[in-house]
């Protein structure tokens, strides 16, 4: 099993939808939901979730006027229902239908589906993120699929995480448009055989069925035949591939770190490399289900496009289905509200040959906006990181940097975290130095402008560390170059590194690094290039460009500043000779982007 709580595979990109979206009264309705099940015994809530959004739907039904007995999904949400909903929240949740009623169904549903997740507790809402996929970025998925060869008249379409109906509901509603000449019953007949979904979740699957009757209720009308039913209550990583493949797998795959059975590690083995993370997982099973020629189109973190962890995922998809496009979603706010982890939409074609990726940066921000950002080309060895153009000025400078010839390893360099995790050492922490304390470099040591400070200010941070004859390990000894860990597309720069000088090394002997800061150290001897000149092109404008093109997260990790493309050492005399005559940074920058631009 892939964990004693199967609802966790329903861990999701965090999605919401902007105010300009939906009248304010669904908001506030949504909010009132979210009041009223917080107050509700734990052991009953998810029963009383289940039954308000169930009461919901039935009003949205009556509100739309569509006929209820070509609808059978609305009652099924309801069996095994044993929470009563008293009159209040009956009311409330008729209103949310009512007023859901007024919206095209694509966006009635997400506002509903919504509101299931938003009254679900914090914690388990973001264990899960249980969360749904807002209207805009739906819609824009389905236009890369699309561009990648999707002919919506033809195409076998699979959502393998398909609660709420995100996707399959408005690719049904494009089928439709694009089969007007079908008779009503040869309509449904194609639906049956075109359009899958799996999900974990029964009620959730039953939700996103529910949403397909209501939206072709009138086909039922006039052939007295139900919609298909075409959802399957699964575990997706589970289901054996069978002979039925997909022209289209689509979709808002799990994401989160699982722990998997021997069975399981054995049929992902082929994309996993050290910890599996369900979208990976998912990514790979979207292989298994796409047909040769057939298309993979997701919304995932952008994590994969770097991480050490999707490696094996990366070599993967550029062997069997490379990347066709990938639109950057630029704007965070109002989308994954209270998440970290920056998101895109990708589309890649199974068989397709190894091309140029188009680069796309797509905002909502009242209208959805779409800006062409150029072309990208995998790294020889795919399992690398793979750079993308982040902004649009960036196109030039991503096929610059895949001329560089050089890594931190050939300047004499390796990246490792500090070693110091203080919560595992609480009791050797100390105000003054004294007999075999050495100094603590805390995150707060880099200051922003690049600087080296040596100061413990703030809360829980001593300035010493009492260190025993079994903790040699953790010593510093050697001076090298310190990097903030974690940084976020937001801050003015990603790559923010300090020389920890020599004198402060000479002046203590050793020092104890905390695993908040990144050290980049030699690797024997003297290196190549000196720790300044390090410390310098880390600080770099054009560095840290770089380094947005190829980091997918708030991590500044080791791998990836491994990974990062550099000019060679022997370049480098004249940034040197810069900082020994204290030159202006902007002066330095100009130097170093010249040099990273030239491309030698």
């Amino acid at each position: 099993m892939l964990t004693d709580k199967p609802s966790l595979q329903r861990k999701r990109l965090p999605r919401t939808i902007s105010a300009a979206d939906a009248p304010v009264s669904l908001d506030a309705c949504r909010a009132m939901a979210r009041a009223w099940s917080e107050k509700i015994d734990d052991r009953k809530r998810q029963q009383a979730i289940w039954s308000f959004i169930a009461e919901a739907v039935q009003a949205y039904i009556e509100a739309s006027g569509c006929p209820a007995k070509s609808i059978p999904g609305a009652a099924s949400l309801a069996v095994a229902l044993t929470y009563h909903l008293d009159a209040a929240a009956a009311g409330l949740a008729q209103t949310l239908g009512r007023e859901a009623s007024k919206l095209p169904i694509e966006s009635a549903a997400f506002q509903l589906s919504a509101c299931y997740t938003a009254m679900l507790p914090q914690d388990i809402r973001s264990e899960w993120g249980a969360f749904y996929t807002p209207p805009a970025l739906t819609a824009r998925l389905m236009e890369l699929a699309q561009e990648a060869g999707i002919d919506w008249r033809a195409a076998r379409v699979l959502d393998p995480a398909c609660g709420g109906g995100a996707f399959l509901l408005p690719v049904a509603l494009r089928m439709q448009q694009a089969l007007q000449a079908l008779s009503p019953g040869e309509l449904l007949d194609h639906f049956a055989g075109h359009l899958s979904g799996f999900d974990i979740d029964p009620f959730a699957a039953q939700l996103t069925q529910t949403w397909l009757e209501i939206a072709f209720a009138s086909l039922s009308m006039q052939t007295g035949r139900p919609f298909p039913a075409v959802i399957r209550v699964c575990n997706s990583l589970e289901q054996p591939v069978s002979s039925k493949r997909f022209d289209l797998v689509i979709g808002n795959p799990p994401y989160g770190r699982v722990r998997l059975n021997a069975r399981l590690r054995e049929r992902y083995r082929r994309s996993l490399f050290g910890h599996a993370n369900m979208y990976g997982l998912f990514t790979d099973l979207a292989l298994q289900w796409a047909r040769k020629g057939g298309v993979v189109a997701y919304v995932t973190p952008t994590g994969f496009l770097a991480g050490e962890y999707f490696k094996a995922l990366r070599a993967l998809l550029a062997k069997d289905a490379p990347p066709f496009a990938i639109d950057f979603i630029t704007e965070r706010r109002g989308i994954f509200d209270d998440v970290l982890q920056e998101a895109l939409l990708a589309t890649y074609r199974r068989g397709g040959s190894l091309g140029s990726p188009t680069v796309h940066y797509f905002s909502v921000n009242g209208t959805a906006q779409v800006t062409h950002a150029g072309e990208f080309h995998l790294p020889k060895d795919a399992s690398q990181p793979w750079l993308a153009p982040r902004v649009p000025d960036d196109g030039v400078l991503v096929k610059q940097l895949s001329r560089l010839p050089s890594r931190l390893k050939d300047w004499g360099y390796k990246v490792s975290t500090g070693p110091l995790v203080w919560n595992r050492f609480k009791d050797q922490f100390r105000g003054r130095a004294g007999k075999d304390t050495f100094p603590v470099i805390w995150a707060e040591a880099v200051s922003a402008d690049g600087k080296f400070s040596f100061r413990a200010e703030k809360r829980n941070h001593q300035p010493h560390f009492k260190v025993r004859p079994e903790d040699q390990w953790l010593e510093v000894s050697v001076p090298c170059v310190l990097l903030q860990r974690t940084t976020s597309k937001e801050q003015a720069r990603r790559l923010i590194a300090a020389e920890l000088p020599e004198a402060f090394i000479k002046a203590h002997g050793r020092v104890i690094v905390e695993n908040h800061l990144n050290m980049v150290k030699p690797t024997a001897g003297k290196p190549r290039v000196s720790t300044a000149v390090v410390a310098a092109v880390l600080n770099s404008k054009i560095a840290d460009r770089a380094f947005r093109c190829i980091s997918g997260s708030v991590a500044v990790s080791a791998f990836e500043l491994e990974a990062l493309p550099l000019p060679k050492p022997e370049a480098l005399k004249a940034v040197g000779d810069l900082l020994a005559k204290h030159a202006d940074q902007a002066v330095i920058d100009a130097a170093l982007e010249r040099l990273f631009l030239g491309a030698e």
